[in-house]
């Protein structure tokens, strides 16, 4: 079944396997996502989003923390009719805070497919 999109909302689309990440996540985290994800759709920034450090202006993360585990998903609003899933992982980093950079990597790339597709969907 196909949702039809609401006045004033955005595509998402997901790269990669994010989705699939992203639904192997507890359920609370899905949804807690899930509301973060909908009002970037809408133009807005939930409170659980924040800058992503490396990739410059217009990638977010949203961080949410369940059952000891730290669990995030980061995307782009950089396009103006559209909001790419760039990547939806688990936290775990052997040093501390600091993300693996091989996470670090592959949001690098799939911010270059997400450019790539949109100017495919969108011109």
């Amino acid at each position: 079944m196909t949702r039809l999109p609401v006045p004033g909302e955005k595509p998402l689309y997901w790269v990669g396997p994010s989705l699939k990440n992203l639904l192997a996540f507890p359920p609370e985290v899905q949804t807690s996502v899930g509301f973060a994800l909908s009002a970037a759709q809408f133009g807005g920034k939930h409170p659980s989003a924040k800058p992503w450090k490396g990739e410059g202006p217009g990638v977010l993360e949203i961080v949410s923390n369940y059952d000891g585990d730290t669990f995030r998903a980061v995307y782009t609003v950089r396009f103006s009719d559209a909001v790419y899933v760039l990547h939806a992982f688990q936290k775990k980093s052997p040093r501390g805070i600091a993300t693996r950079l091989s996470d670090v990597a592959l949001i690098r790339e799939r911010l270059k497919v997400a450019r790539q597709d949109y100017e495919e969907r969108h011109g």
